[in-house]
């Protein structure tokens, strides 16, 4: 079998895979922040983990997915509390679309998924252990992480720790706007606010909340453990995510978390970057809505590297989802016909496609090449069927070969009425 190559973050190069425990993945991917309903953006980066988990599966891994909700957070509290709502209430209905829209664009989940709220204790057993070895504090009943502490902060990023500023910086919110550093200390544990109404625990270092800084963290520890193989997510991760949790899990455990961290490109609109102000921000439920289906969206979205940046245009949508329609089409018609022609020809799509589906898709989850490739093939064994027929047997081999590599694809089905891609 050839050899899986990814693009790492951690050391900025292409590399052969290889998980620390043979023929087993364990892999984390950043989920959904609850309090709003996830756009077309979030879901391109969903659905390359998805091709990546299916590729690992695809290879005879076995893979231990973690995927989590961030449902505790200031803009949740925030926006609940102006809506009257309790958090729950608040998140509650975007899980349940998540999970939806999910299933309509074959996107895979774990059976369980855990969140924030139900993981704090996890959160306590971490920060427990930071201030115990002196890489937390408490301050003013909070309790907040020095960077400085841990040795190669920030390199992720690629951070410059050179200019980190002399005179002490607490830095208190979950998150902020932008794609700056905070070059300071980082909160992880909420005291109670009287403006956040009741959302806080009764815990062992007493009555607070886990900062979203450390809830990944705490999600990964309670599920994985302190040891995992690949961490993914968005770019904008990179900036004031990934590092706090690779330092706060190398901190409180003294072990190498994660050797592998994978990173998808963003999604723009028109040449532009989705955002409220602009009233360009995307969802699935635009694009069905203009004519495109469930498989057309997840085709477009995964037709493209996935580290780099996609322009979603009208015309460009259209056009891929005319691709895929021809080449389904394709696929149909090869397997419509019952009937057989010569009992030998010197042609093997079944294997070509095989070899030229792993031959792109080893090559950092190239989906685009590996497409293209496949659909050449596929042209050539319907010329070869139309001049003098496919052998039955090498039809149905070339039929059980496209049911495997669409478990990766998920794209290929023929009943164009389903709302879900269906296996061929």
């Amino acid at each position: 079998m050839n050899e899986l190559r990814l693009y790492n973050t951690a050391t900025d190069e292409k590399q052969k895979f290889q998980p620390r425990q043979p023929g087993h993945v364990k892999l984390f991917t950043c989920g959904p922040s609850v309090y709003r309903f996830p756009h077309l953006g979030n879901y391109r980066t969903y659905l390359y983990e998805d091709v990546l988990q299916k590729y690992l599966e695809y290879k005879d891994y076995t893979v231990q997915r973690v995927i989590n909700y961030t449902d505790v957070e200031d803009k949740s509290i925030e926006l609940a509390l102006s809506q009257g709502v309790t958090v729950r209430q608040l998140c509650q209905p975007v899980e349940e679309r998540f999970v939806r829209e999910c299933g309509l664009l074959n996107i895979d989940l774990p059976d369980e998924i855990p969140r924030a709220s139900t993981s704090v204790e996890a959160a306590v057993d971490l920060i427990e252990s930071l201030l115990e070895s002196g890489h937390a504090y408490w301050h003013e009943g909070e309790v907040f992480f020095d960077p400085l502490t841990y040795k190669g902060f920030g390199r992720l990023y690629g951070l410059d720790m050179s200019n980190w500023p002399d005179k002490k910086i607490r830095f208190r919110q979950d998150t902020y706007p932008g794609t700056r550093w905070n070059r300071g200390d980082f909160i992880l544990w909420h005291k109670p606010k009287k403006k956040e109404g009741n959302v806080w625990w009764e815990t062992r270092i007493g009555k607070g909340r886990p900062a979203w800084n450390i809830q990944d963290a705490a999600m990964i520890k309670k599920t994985l453990g302190f040891e995992i193989d690949i961490h993914t997510g968005g770019f904008d991760n990179l900036y004031r995510h990934h590092d706090y949790t690779l330092a706060i899990m190398e901190s409180a455990s003294g072990k190498a978390f994660c050797p592998w961290w994978l990173h998808g490109g963003e999604l723009l609109v028109d040449g532009e970057k989705m955002s409220k102000s602009k009233g360009n921000v995307a969802y699935l439920d635009d694009m069905v809505e203009k004519g495109f289906d469930y498989r057309h969206i997840r085709f477009f979205l995964l037709y493209a590297p996935y580290r780099e940046k996609l322009d979603m245009c009208m015309p460009c949508v259209e056009e891929r989802a005319g691709h895929l329609d021809r080449v389904r089409r394709l696929v149909c018609s090869l397997f419509e016909k019952e009937t057989s022609g010569a009992d030998e020809i010197d042609f093997d799509p079944a294997r070509e496609i095989r070899d030229a589906f792993e031959e792109k898709m080893d090559d950092n989850l190239n989906v685009a090449a590996a497409f293209d490739a496949v659909a050449d093939i596929l042209m050539r064994a319907e010329h070869v069927d139309h001049e003098n027929g496919l052998p039955a047997p090498t039809r149905r081999e070339l039929h059980s070969v496209l049911n495997d590599i669409d478990r990766v694809f998920a794209v290929l089905g023929c009943d164009a009425d389903s709302e879900k891609g269906q296996q061929i």
